[in-house]
């Protein structure tokens, strides 16, 4: 069973455009875990655009399935997912202004830096992922570096599917093929939707995690928030 972990960053950029706690990220998370969802991912960035510090500590009390916290392994990053122990942490190269994450990592550049924060992580018994395009290479740094997951970036399958989606996939069955023979678990993530989920999840080989946010919560917006993540679900 390839699981599903739901993204509430934009219900937190919903409530920010307003102040106040409405919609509440809390009650968000509490919901789509009963809904379905296995799991929740956030991503805080340091301008706290849409996940702020405070919602990350409030968010860890309420999980009852896995808690996803995404981010740049800055001091402060490192700091917080220590404190809170999350299942997973998933690193991620953004830089602070960038609207949404929009590579992977190079793991043969990053690989020494990398390695050292993993490790740390890695002592406290947090699962790491880390953010990867779908390129061999990246997949065999990747190994090196000593994560337990790989997050595949599917930015380029979402934008191609509907032209080839063979071609479109390609790639990212030889990566799902090399991590697996490397002993990497899979994820992946970024622009995955109702219309292009179930053709991935069929093709990837060792799928263990999806984590959606944009188009869910979009979904959710005409279809209900119980209703789409049973959708989703479904498609697993």
């Amino acid at each position: 069973m390839i699981k599903l972990s739901v993204n509430i960053n934009k219900i937190a950029t919903i409530r920010n455009a307003r102040g106040g706690n409405t919609p509440s990220v809390v009650e968000a998370a509490i919901n789509c875990q009963k809904f379905g969802a296995d799991g929740i991912t956030i991503h805080p960035r340091p301008d706290e655009r849409h996940i702020t510090k405070k919602d990350v500590y409030e968010i860890k009390p309420i999980i009852t399935t896995e808690y996803n916290i995404e981010g740049y392994p800055s001091d402060d990053f490192i700091k917080m997912v220590l404190e809170i122990k999350p299942e997973q942490v998933t690193l991620v190269p953004d830089g602070p202004d960038v609207i949404t994450s929009c590579a992977g990592w190079d793991t043969k550049k990053f690989q020494d830096y990398l390695k050292e924060i993993i490790s740390v992580f890695n002592e406290s018994g947090i699962r790491t992922s880390i953010f990867v395009d779908p390129i061999i290479e990246m997949i065999e740094g990747a190994k090196l570096c000593g994560t337990d997951r790989i997050e595949l970036y599917t930015e380029d399958y979402a934008t191609n599917y509907s032209e080839d989606k063979e071609k479109a996939i390609a790639p990212y069955v030889l990566c799902a093929r090399k991590a697996a023979e490397l002993g990497l678990e899979i994820n992946a993530g970024h622009d995955l939707s109702l219309e292009n989920l179930e053709y991935f999840a069929k093709e990837i080989p060792n799928l263990a995690e999806v984590s959606i946010g944009h188009a869910l919560i979009s979904d959710a917006i005409y279809l209900g928030l119980e209703n789409t993540i049973q959708m989703y679900k479904r498609l697993l």
